[in-house]
């Protein structure tokens, strides 16, 4: 418990002072390859032209960064096939495979 605790002040005084984690230098093809899957399996039941060609975009990105931007088109697909929620809860859950590969403050989720 106290671990934590002072863990979580040390990451909050960070924050203050305006230092923030370092984010990963590159990624190895491994891992790129899974952040690209994850990014793919959410759109993988939709069928139109847009998502073709976002699939193509995912498919093209070099960077974890690159494949983070592609999520809002990822969301308008997956809502226009679906709903917003459902967008929401996909492009949510995204997050984890993100974390160390972009930004914190960019890893906002979607309400």
């Amino acid at each position: 418990m106290e671990t934590r605790l002072i863990s979580t002040l040390v990451r909050l005084l960070d924050a203050a002072q305006g230092n923030r984690p370092k984010l990963r230098k590159r990624p190895s093809l491994k891992e790129l390859l899974a952040i690209r899957q994850a990014l793919l399996d959410c759109v993988s039941d939709c069928d139109s032209p847009t998502a073709q060609r976002l699939r193509h975009k995912i498919g093209q990105s070099q960077t974890p960064q690159d494949l983070w931007q592609l999520r809002n088109d990822a969301y308008q697909i997956i809502s226009q096939r679906h709903n917003q929620k459902v967008a929401a809860e996909r492009i949510n859950a995204l997050m984890a495979d993100f974390q160390g590969w972009v930004d914190a403050k960019q890893l906002a989720r979607i309400k």
